[in-house]
């Protein structure tokens, strides 16, 4: 099941010494692949092959101030990385997924691959990761920061993204469980303490969902829907939800001994785990769950911050009560209003999943769905994805597509959509995904390009246009300096609040970093005290190469201190507008960089008092 991770340098240090000599000779210029290869293949490995970039790394780690190489220096990992766009937003991202369970929506556009939490296939990289790690929470995590540290990445500002199906709909104790030993990875990745081998023996020896175990073959057909999703999942996962539910009530009866793959944790064990994450060597800078608008209630987006989270990913799909109906999402769009107003209320960062091209819409409809989505001030999200529908052959859609009531759109329908969806979107949303990672035998007929963001932006190019939204505009790897920047301001409405945009960008408005921050309505009672007469800030992010904690970068945008200018304007907004505190959902492992300047502790938020 587990990957072998660790290099063992041994019978390969000669040879990688050559190498490293060799790269170190070349200065500062970039290694094209063309001329890492041609050296690759001068000094290869024992058995023949080519030596990979993470093994490189990893025996530069080691050998660095030996065999008459200089002393380490970050410089040199930073040009033998692989695909540093992945850590080119300021953190680094680890996608872990929940097991497979039953879902509360019965879209008929979704997958039901009942190996998979739903909506995800097997196919798609993270599911597969999932799947290889038996849905393990710690395993999944530990695994993926080997894999970033061993080609290059840093590893001590994380990003964590927990998605599969409903979040709100797993059991609480799942959900403070599975959370608790994601950090629990983390620290022990951060303390150098490796675990994996015994989770992973008891996995195989206790869980159907170990892959050597979890041998089903069970599928559910779109054309043939006898058993829906959630009685198939049932059916096969029937004696690992039993267990997971008697391994739990046996504990909180103080009559078992919990192992670490027991689905059980208490709020004081996750809210220990936070603490030690504050200052740990790999921290959370950030952590987002996904769920629907329909689970979205006071009480939940107080409970969801309470386990840390200050993003949520929440299924739009669409914003036309028709669309809805048709393709059975089980929720109205007055709820995606309502979920999209309490998360604001609560200081989350909304990231909105919208689909076009689904059943009863037309191209037409999408776009002035998408206009509405951003006109509209009950709506307006931080952050999109925008996932044109695929016919997967287990969803029920593949009828609609038989009797002739639904066609996907052709490659020219579906880039006039998007790009004139790109075109109304504003500054403020960050466009994170276009077109979803399924691959193309999955899909029975339709869109297979999975470049399609690209298509797009050479589109707009052809008429001297590009996306204005973040994720277009990020400086990336260029060199930065703060007589580049200035500081503008980008203000809008939402149902709740006045928000503010702060942004520093350079001259052709490239974006180095921003703060979202919120202004309240005065006339609408707080979630909670901590927040009354308190302003928000809801995310504080510098772009460019992620740099590691206490770590500076000439010319890096990460370290221009715009992270504290922006703050201090902020402050300055909230001041003007009659507010008396300023509080922050800071995430867990950001909780010291807000105490140093100024913000204390008062609950679920920092906040400082102005």
């Amino acid at each position: 099941m587990k990957q072998k991770y660790e290099f063992d340098l041994t019978a390969h240090t000669a040879p990688i010494v050559n190498i490293l000599h060799e790269v170190l000779a070349q200065g500062d210029e970039p290694l094209s692949t063309d001329w890492l290869n041609r050296v690759l293949r001068k000094y290869p490995r024992p058995d023949g092959g080519m030596y990979s970039r993470s093994q490189l790394i990893t025996g530069y780690r080691e050998l660095a101030g030996t065999h008459g190489l200089p002393a380490f220096d970050e410089r040199v990992i930073e040009r033998l990385r692989r695909k540093p766009v992945r850590t080119s937003s300021g953190v680094t991202p680890v996608t872990v997924l929940t097991k497979p369970f039953p879902c509360p929506g019965t879209c008929i556009f979704c997958p039901n691959d009942v190996r998979m939490p739903k909506s995800y296939l097997s196919d798609e990289p993270g599911a597969q990761r999932a799947e290889q790690n038996g849905f393990d929470p710690y395993l999944q995590t530990y695994s993926r920061l080997l894999t970033y540290r061993n080609t290059g990445h840093p590893t001590d500002k994380i990003e964590l993204i927990i998605l599969g199906g409903t979040w709100s709909f797993y059991p609480e104790t799942y959900q403070i469980w599975f959370i608790k030993r994601v950090f629990d990875a983390l620290h022990d990745f951060g303390e150098g303490i490796n675990r994996c081998d015994e989770v992973e023996t008891l996995l195989k020896r206790a869980s159907q969902l170990h892959p050597d175990n979890n041998i089903t073959t069970a599928q559910v057909i779109g054309t043939d829907l006898t058993q829906t999703y959630n009685q198939v999942v049932q059916q096969i996962y029937h004696d690992e939800m039993t267990r997971s539910r008697e391994v739990a009530h046996q504990f909180a009866m103080g009559i078992k001994e919990r192992t670490v793959i027991d689905e059980f944790a208490t709020w004081d064990e996750l809210e220990a785990a936070h603490r030690q994450n504050e200052t740990a060597a790999c921290r959370s800078v950030g952590l987002v769950i996904e769920t629907r608008p329909d689970h979205i209630s006071e009480e939940e987006v107080l409970r969801i911050r309470r386990l840390g989270c200050t993003k949520v990913q929440i299924g739009f799909q669409s914003l036309n009560d028709a669309v809805l109906r048709a393709n059975k999402r089980g929720h109205t769009v007055s709820a995606t209003r309502r979920a999209v107003k309490l998360l604001r209320m609560a200081g989350f960062k909304i990231h909105a999943h919208w689909m076009p091209n689904l059943y009863k819409s037309t191209p037409e409809l999408d776009i002035e769905d998408y206009r509405r989505m951003f006109n509209d001030p009950d709506f307006r999200p931080d952050e999109l994805k925008v996932y044109p529908c695929s016919l997967i052959e287990s969803a029920e859609l593949m009828q609609r597509y038989q009797d002739g009531s639904w066609r996907p759109y052709t490659h020219d329908e579906l880039l006039h959509v998007l790009t004139t969806c790109f075109r109304h979107t504003p500054e403020y949303c960050r466009l994170t995904r276009v077109i979803r990672d399924i691959p193309g035998t999955d899909i029975v007929v339709g869109n297979k390009a999975t470049n399609f963001r690209q298509l797009v932006e050479d589109e707009l190019a052809k008429n001297g246009e590009r996306s204005p939204d973040i994720r277009a505009r990020e400086v990336r790897l260029a060199q930065i300096a703060m007589d580049d920047l200035s500081l503008d301001e980008l203000w809008y409405d939402t149902s709740c609040s006045r928000e503010v945009f702060l942004q520093y960008i350079t001259t052709n408005r490239d974006i180095a970093g921003f703060l979202r921050l919120s202004l309240p309505n005065r006339d609408e009672p707080p979630l909670t005290d901590e927040l009354r007469d308190t302003a928000m800030i809801r995310e504080v992010h510098v772009y460019g190469q992620a740099l590691g904690i206490g770590e500076y970068g000439q010319g890096k945008a990460q370290h221009l201190g715009l992270g504290t200018l922006l703050i201090e304007r902020a402050v300055a907004l909230a001041r003007e507008h009659g507010f008396n505190r300023l509080a922050v959902i800071s995430a867990i492992g950001t909780r010291e960089y807000y105490r140093k300047r100024g913000f204390v502790d008062a609950g679920l938020y920092q906040v400082r008092e102005i």
